[in-house]
């Protein structure tokens, strides 16, 4: 059997967002890291100091799921938090130990990114990167 053409597109972006992290949770296995993972732990290595709402506002995240894939990845020891302004605040940043995951997941994604150019070749992947963009912006 195949995957059912939805007609909701709602139904449609979630169905493809599954297929898709299928995918590169899968590449990514060996590292140890989800692709929600990965993408949070790149993050944090590119602005060291993000609050829990600044990175859910920038990854358009509820902060429920961020929370709760922030506290994973934090007892993984690949990130740790500092006290904010207030007592509530707290400010991630990425370990030597995540930084040394994401080093070893890296050659993966890459390879998982080629894998899925090749298997898209006949779409435009910066037009759909652009769209799926656009769309974000205009329902966050």
């Amino acid at each position: 059997m195949e995957p059912l053409r939805l007609p909701c597109y709602c139904g449609s972006l979630r169905q493809a967002s599954r297929v898709v992290t299928q995918l590169y949770d899968q590449a990514l296995k060996p590292s140890g890291l989800k692709i929600t993972q990965f993408g949070i732990l790149r993050l944090l290595g590119a602005c060291p100091g993000l609050t829990t709402g600044a990175m859910a506002e920038l990854l358009a995240m509820d902060s429920t799921t961020l929370t709760r894939t922030l506290k994973i990845i934090s007892d993984s020891g690949w990130i740790k938090a500092t006290p904010g302004e207030d007592r509530r605040e707290r400010r991630w940043t990425i370990t030597s130990e995540g930084e040394e995951r994401v080093s070893q997941a890296m050659p993966l994604w890459k390879n998982v990114q080629k894998e899925f150019a090749e298997m898209a070749s006949d779409v435009d992947l910066e037009a759909l990167t652009r769209t799926v963009h656009q769309l974000v912006l205009k329902a966050a």
